[in-house]
């Protein structure tokens, strides 16, 4: 591949690109509350918590609902979720990702819009896909039906 002209310029566009994105007020919102959230020891002990029930979980998925402990951890695995959710410090860090992700679909359909409106962007998020049979944003291969 040779670097030409029009490569560096683009390159140099989307590094351009990319630091107004890291210097924006969604991003700085999200270095902050990673922070804070690192920070809390209430959070990282409910966050550590929910990890080691979380591997509970996993063994007791092999076997389902004939494993004799499942009842009981997959009730705490849903209080130790609800409790860990309604931490302050986890739930202001995941609104402040849902943003940042949300700029950065918004970003990915614009940029592949711009080279042509028949371009895919996988944004995981359906509010973005434009078409009923999943023609932009798919990803699944064609499990949701669609004739990816």
């Amino acid at each position: 591949m040779l670097a030409t002209t029009e490569r560096v310029e683009l390159l140099e566009y989307a590094e351009d690109l990319a630091k107004k994105i890291l210097q924006s007020d969604l991003a700085e919102q999200y270095h902050i509350c990673l922070y804070k959230l690192q920070s809390s020891d209430e959070a990282q002990r409910k966050i550590r918590h929910f990890v080691r029930l979380k591997d509970q979980y996993d063994e007791v998925q092999r076997f389902g609902k004939y494993h004799p402990d499942y009842k009981r951890v997959m009730s705490q695995i849903r209080e130790a979720k609800r409790e860990m959710d309604l931490d302050p410090y986890v739930a202001a860090f995941k609104m402040a990702e849902n943003d940042l992700q949300s700029l950065l679909d918004q970003v990915s359909v614009l940029v592949g819009g711009a080279v042509s409106k028949h371009i895919k962007v996988p944004t995981g998020n359906p509010f973005f896909d434009t078409s009923s049979s999943c023609s932009s944003g798919c990803g699944s291969g064609g499990a949701c039906g669609c004739s990816a």
